[in-house]
C-alpha cells in the first residue's frame, strides 16, 4: 500500500512540475485569450487591465498607466515595475525582457530582478 502512495504522490508532483507554456496571445477589442502550445485556452484576461506588451512561453507583460505587470501563463501576477524606473519595453524572451530608458538598455528577469545594464550607444 505504500509503494502505491508513494507511486501517485511521485505522478502527481511530476505532472504539477510540467507547467503550462503560452504559445499564442490572441487580442480582440475586449479580451486577451492565452493559449498553451496544444492550443488550449489557459486564461482569459480583460483588455481593462492594460496593454498587452509582449510575452514568451514562460511569461506575459501588460502595462497600465505608469505601471508594468508580468504574469506567469495562470495569471498569476509575479512582479510590478514602476515605468519611470524600467522605461519602455523592447521585447520579451524566454524568462527575461529588455527595456531601453534614456540611453541605458536593461535587462530584467520576469520575477523583477535587473540582469544586465548596458549602454544603448
Amino acid at each position: 500500500m505504500k509503494k502505491i502512495l508513494i507511486i501517485l504522490v511521485v505522478m502527481l508532483g511530476s505532472q504539477e512540475s510540467q507547467a503550462q507554456k503560452i504559445s499564442h496571445i490572441e487580442t480582440t477589442n475586449s479580451w486577451y485569450y492565452i493559449y498553451d502550445d496544444s492550443g488550449k485556452k489557459i486564461k482569459t484576461v480583460s483588455t481593462s487591465t492594460g496593454e498587452l506588451k509582449g510575452y514568451s512561453a514562460n511569461f506575459y507583460i501588460i502595462q497600465h498607466g505608469t505601471w508594468i505587470y508580468t504574469y506567469d501563463p495562470t495569471g498569476k501576477k509575479l512582479h510590478t515595475f514602476a515605468v519611470s524606473s524600467v522605461g519602455k519595453i523592447l521585447s520579451v524572451a524566454g524568462d527575461s525582457f529588455t527595456t531601453q530608458k534614456g540611453s541605458w538598455i536593461y535587462t530584467w528577469s520576469k520575477d523583477g530582478k535587473k540582469i544586465n545594464t548596458r549602454s544603448a550607444r
